[in-house]
Parts: C-alpha cells; structure tokens; sequence
C-alpha cells in the first residue's frame, strides 16, 4: 500500500501587540526535541564524536637548489631564508662597471657619498680635493654628446669636478688597504680606513645583485623560467615560468624522477625537519555561513538563496551545496612551516568526545574508489606526484618605480613586420629618457636654419619610407630549415641620412645579453605585448630590505602602423 508522507509546519502565532514571549520560543516538551532530532534523522548518525585532539606528523624540506631554465651552469645554493624567490629570480646588475657611461646617477650618488662619510671624520675635507683629481667624472666634449642624451649631459657639466667617480673608487678602496693618490698621511689611517670600510658596505648593500649568477629572464618567451629543489624522498624538481610580477605556490610544476643535487644538502635532523604537532581543531568558518544551532538567528550578510545560477552552473551550484550543507563537517588544524618548504603529511590521529582514536592516512595512500589524482594543493605534474604543502618563498606586495624601459610589441600587417616601440628607455644618466620626445629633440637640434631648395614638383624616389628611430623592427626567419617554425627576430633600420648607419636598440628589452634576439612568433599575438623594467622595493620577513630591477609582461594595445613602404614617388 502506498502512504503519504506528510508534515506539520510550525510557526509563531501572535494575537498580541508584543512578541516578547513568542521571541522566547518555549520548548515545555523534551520529548519534543528529540521527535525532531528523529524526523531530521540525526539519531541515525553513526559519527557523532566532535574532534576535540590531533596529532600529525609531518616532515618539512627546505629549498636549497636554484637553476634557471635552459642554463648551461651548475646548480646553485639558495637560501629561503635570506631573500625571496622573486628577487633572486629577477635581480639584474645594477652598478655600472668602471669607465662605462652608464647609470651616472649611480657614480655620482656614490661619489656624493664618499665626501659625506669623509666630511664626518676627524680630518674633514681634507682629502677632497685629492679624490677629486684623482677619480674625475668626464668632462662634456662634442664626442660624448653625440653618444648620450641631453639629461646625462646636463649632470655632467652639473658634477664634474665637484663629484668623484664612486664606481672607480669603490673599485680601487675595495682592492687596496690605502690608496696611493692622494696619499693618506699615517695620523688619518686608521680613521680613513673606518671610512673606507663603511663606504664599501654601503655600497654592496644598496642593491640586490646577482653574484656569478645566471639569468632567468628568457627573451624568447619573455618570462622568468627556473627550476628549484628540496632535499626530498624521492626527489622532485619544482619548475616555473611567471611574466607579471607574482609568484606563489601554484605557478610550479613538479617534476618527478629529475635532480639538482639537493640530497647532498641533507641534514638529519634539520633538513628535512621533522614536525610533530598535537593540537585542538577549530571549526572552519567564514562570513555569512549557515548558523550550526537550530535556534541562533543567522547572519543576513550572505544570502545564499540569491545566488543566480543557471541549469548548466553546476561550480556554483556546487559552491553553494558544500557552504549549506557541508559547512559545519570541516575543521583547521594550525601548523607552522619553514618558509620556502616542502611538507609531507605522515599521519593524523583525530581524538573525539568518545575517547575513540581514528587514524588518518594521506590521501595518496587511499584506496576509496572516488579518490582521484586532483588535490586542492596539489602542484601539477606527473600521475604520480605526491601530494604536498609547498610554502613557497614569495613575497606579499612590492613597490614598484616608473619604468626604465618601457617596449610595446605590436604587429604591422601593412608592412608585413612586427615592430619593438620603446616608448622609454634607459639612458645613460640612469633615468627613463622618453623616446619619442628624445627623437623630436634631435630632430630639431639637426634641422638646418635655412629650407632645402624646391625641386620645382619634380618626382622624387625613394627606396623606402623614414621610421622613427624608436620602432625596432621584428623580422620572421625560419629557424630550422626542415620545419616551418618561425621566429621573429630583432633586425635594424638604416638611417635616412645617408650615413649607411642602422638605427640601433637603447633598451635592455631589446638588447639579450647572449646571441640575437628571436622571438617566439606566438608570443606577440594581434592584441600585442607591453613588458616593462623597473625598479622593485620589499622587505624580506627578516626586515631586510631589498631592491631590484625587474620585469613585468602585459597585454599591448593591438595592431599599429609605421607608415613604412618601399618604392615611393614623393
């Protein structure tokens, strides 16, 4: 015989004008509770134990092996602790080398510097005049101007023979106890030396710098690509390739069975750490969760019945069935973890109300046939990765400077080219030199006073067009002669003066440190790229500041022309 379920919905009923007894809800009935304990079938829940203890055990690796990608050097030592993956990643040379004309703000300010520290001394300005002669900053001649921009000449008519050059000094005091020019009478020794000392670690700590190590940047791909590793068991290589400036512990792969020789910085008993936590959980919650007592008014901040979602929005469909339903089964467990590790968990021992122990294995290890290969902190990787904690070594938030140089990749399908703009670029002053307003500049200084003779409406060919200086053309090569894989590769553009001279890059974007520049062809689709160098500011947890130059990729601004054509009748 079929039945017919039904039920009884209670609601407050008031007559009066006050609802102060309604509001109390009265139960005068136990039975009645447990009627309704019943109905909502908890009496049939065979889990009702609340965790009140757990126990884990786990084993934390430190990161101690860094390589960037498709470098041909060994593996090198990395610290976590000492600085950030970001800025070991990026950091450039920053500090000129001696008799260069490049960053002068750098070899002035350090040669500002060395007079302040000198002025503190026992024996003031004594010397001044001495290092003064003795490292110059050059003077201004035509030579040079034709060389730099205007700012970089303007503050070395401004500095020179006023400032010494702090790159050559720091490079003579860093190799010899005194120097011989000027000479240091023996009284002042001691105290110069104390100087010196303390010029040359201002000096080293002003900037993050790599020392002998290799760069990360790839120019083809236009990102950072590295590789690091923990001394684990069995080992696995960690691999990323980031461009916008942000790392964490999903943008790495994992790569089981490769090495970079970080099981030689084993340490037993250290690294890998073991750790044994024993710990109350708390109940995970967020704002606007479902209240887990039948009589506790809810918070109205969320309202999980307007959530829009359609037949086939079955994630938010499904976000929105874990908060109601399975909000109250989860809880947290705090553990603290080296930074810039690789944690394996070994086992959990959940304690209940009841007194009963329940032992809870990793994931990997479960043979529940709903377990599947994706983890929710899961690097991706092989099928069988492990399953891990990664605390990568990032760091929260930088502050970033106005760009150094800033390179806008676009394509120019009249002209049948992609082309590198750079709207700014380093000069040699060490400030962004704007290159658009550089170009107007030299044009105007170059123009001649009096106008060029008609040539009475004559036709006039030319063989091609003029281009601004700043658009440096990306030609498409075939890299492999049995393939069609192209590339596309920074060519140059000859001057319109007849000089036969080609119109080079001033970037560091557009100027690798080994080989030509070839670019993959997907990497600058129609809507373009824009990749940026700037100086970045942080602190380390340590409270160690830190600056650097780095660089970011965006998207560009789609397709552009350069006006450039060939075989023109003006």
């Amino acid at each position: 015989m079929p039945s017919i379920t039904t039920w009884s919905r209670l609601e407050p009923n008031v007559r009066g004008a006050s609802q102060q007894e309604t509001l109390k809800a009265r139960i005068y009935d136990p039975l009645w509770l447990l009627a309704r304990q019943w109905q909502l079938g908890e009496l049939q829940g065979d889990d009702n134990g609340t965790p009140v203890s757990a126990r884990l055990r786990a084993e934390c690796a430190e990161l101690t092996r860094y390589l960037p990608k498709n470098s041909a050097v060994k593996p090198m030592k990395f610290d976590p602790k000492k600085v950030p993956l970001e800025t070991f990643v990026e950091r450039e040379a920053v500090h000129p080398q001696p008799g260069t004309l490049v960053r002068l703000r750098v070899i002035v300010e350090a040669g500002q510097h060395f007079l302040r520290l000198m002025a503190r001394a026992p024996y003031g300005t004594k010397y001044h005049q001495g290092f003064l002669a003795a490292f110059p900053l050059p003077t201004r001649s035509e030579a040079l101007a034709a060389g730099i921009d205007t700012e970089a000449l303007r503050l070395l008519a401004v500095m020179s023979g006023r400032v010494p050059d702090g790159v050559m000094l720091y490079g003579k005091l860093k190799n010899t106890p005194l120097p011989t020019t000027p000479v240091i009478d023996p009284p002042d020794a001691g105290a110069f030396a104390t100087t010196k000392d303390v010029f040359i670690r201002w000096y080293e700590a002003l900037f993050s710098e790599p020392a002998g190590q290799a760069e990360a940047w790839s120019p083809q791909r236009m990102e950072y690509a590295f590789s690091v590793e923990a001394p684990t068991s069995p080992p696995r290589v960690l691999t990323s390739g980031y461009y916008d400036g942000e790392l964490d512990w999903y943008d790495f792969d994992v790569k089981m069975g490769e090495t970079l020789g970080a099981n030689e910085d084993r340490t037993s008993g250290v690294n890998p750490l073991p750790i044994t936590r024993t710990t109350i959980p708390a109940p995970a919650t967020y704002r606007g969760m479902p209240a887990s007592r039948w009589w506790e008014f809810e918070d109205a901040s969320v309202d999980f019945g307007a959530v829009e979602a359609d037949p086939d929005d079955l994630a938010r469909m499904l976000l929105v069935d874990f908060a109601v339903t399975y909000g109250n089964d989860w809880f947290v467990i705090p553990v603290d973890v080296p930074v810039g590790s690789i944690c394996t968990i070994h086992s959990l021992v959940i304690t209940d109300t009841f007194g009963v122990r329940t032992l809870i294995s990793p994931i990997d290890r479960s043979t529940h046939p709903a377990s599947s290969h994706w983890r929710m902190f899961k690097n991706s990787g092989n099928a069988d990765t492990p399953t891990n904690l990664f605390l990568a070594p990032t760091l929260k938030r930088t502050m970033e400077s106005q760009p150094l140089d800033d390179v806008l990749f676009l394509r120019d399908e009249m002209a049948n080219l992609a082309w590198g703009v750079e709207r700014i670029a380093e000069g040699a002053s060490g400030r962004p030199l704007n290159r658009r307003d550089d170009e107007l500049a030299r044009r105007n200084r170059n123009q001649p006073s009096t106008p060029e003779p008609s040539n009475d409406g004559a036709l006039t060919w030319r063989l091609s067009t003029e281009v601004l200086r700043y658009w440096i053309p990306l030609i498409p090569v075939q890299i492999q002669g049995n393939q069609r894989a192209i590339r596309l590769r920074r060519g140059r553009v000859l001057r319109q003066d007849g000089s036969l001279k080609p119109q080079p890059a001033m970037s560091q974007i557009l100027k690798p440190s080994v080989g030509p520049l070839d670019i993959f062809e997907e990497e600058i689709p129609r809507e373009g790229a824009r990749v940026t160098r700037s100086f970045q500011y942080a602190r380390w947890f340590n409270g160690s500041p830190l600056l650097w130059i780095g660089r970011r990729k965006t998207v560009g601004r789609g397709e552009g022309s350069s006006g450039l054509r060939f075989d023109v009748a003006e």
